[in-house]
């Protein structure tokens, strides 16, 4: 298939890129500077120079701190962007894949969230990617939501300056004392693995929304453990509270996802969330 990645130089799209050329899929890029997400005519007018058969949306205002103060930006972006997207590829005949998050939810459940469980999101970030969900439901019926938690990869996070493994490594290097929140309960996931696991995903018709994370679960912090224990380090690392740390937003104290529907599917290929964490360390060591 032809398939259009738009945010081209984000981490989770440098590692999709890939993973669906070996799949056998032409791919074609595009960059902020092609499409402007937020714009219905500048979408149209991109998708139709190059007639895609698939979409894969990975353009995202996710600075979540700095979205609770910008959120005619954020819902420009991650609703109405996500709409305009929907609605050029059902007019066009094109499937559409939309990334999301797993900040839909409140966190308020206490066990793994499944696809079908009602979303309450507690920040501007999660209410926009929420209400993007519901319009590419409603706009384009060939649809794939993607709900992603923690991700991490080489490409490292364009909007954010790195990714989590790259800060923490950096401060280890730089010998300070770290804090990390331990009140906050995620599953880390490599842009490698959620990359393969779309790829796997575009091979079926089963349109829908799905969750796609590592397997297990865990605390920021314990993140940061593990991530110290693969690079063989011994910083100073302490546990803190989310109010601790100053965070201006709310998160949601768990956020696990279950991998429910690919399960159903049979197509449920995330490793566990350590042997993503060591998998990354390792390929970061040979890269140097």
């Amino acid at each position: 298939m032809r398939i259009a990645i738009i945010g081209a130089n984000g981490q989770l799209a440098q590692d999709l890129a890939p993973a669906l050329q070996a799949a056998g899929h032409d791919i074609i890029g595009l960059r902020h500077s092609e499409i402007e997400v937020s714009d219905a005519e500048s979408v149209d007018t991109a998708l139709q120079a190059i007639k895609p058969d698939v979409v894969i949306n990975t353009a995202a205002y996710h600075k979540v701190d700095e979205v609770e103060e910008n959120a005619g930006r954020a819902f420009a972006i991650n609703a109405t962007g996500a709409g305009n997207v929907a609605r050029v590829c059902d007019a066009r005949g094109a499937i559409t894949v939309f990334l999301s998050t797993d900040y839909v939810f409140s966190g308020g459940k206490g066990a793994p969230y499944v696809e079908d469980d009602p979303v309450d999101p507690v920040n501007v970030y999660g209410v926009s990617k929420a209400a993007g969900e519901m319009l590419v439901r409603y706009l384009c019926p060939r649809h794939f939501i993607v709900r992603v938690s923690g991700l991490y990869g080489k490409a490292g996070s364009s909007g954010k300056g790195g990714n989590f493994i790259e800060t923490m490594l950096r401060l280890a290097r730089e010998g300070k004392a770290i804090k990390v929140v331990n009140d906050q309960t995620l599953t880390p996931t490599p842009t490698i693995a959620a990359a393969k696991q779309i790829a796997a995903l575009l091979a079926t018709d089963a349109y829908g929304t799905y969750h796609a994370t590592c397997q297990g679960e865990c605390s920021w912090y314990e993140f940061a453990a593990e991530i110290f224990k693969a690079a063989g380090l011994s910083p100073s690392l302490a546990p803190q509270t989310t109010k601790e740390s100053g965070a201006r937003a709310n998160r949601p104290t768990y956020s696990v996802l279950e991998n429910a529907a690919l399960k159903r599917l049979g197509i449920d290929i995330m490793p566990d969330w350590r042997d993503g964490v060591r998998g990354y360390v390792k390929e970061r060591a040979k890269r140097g």
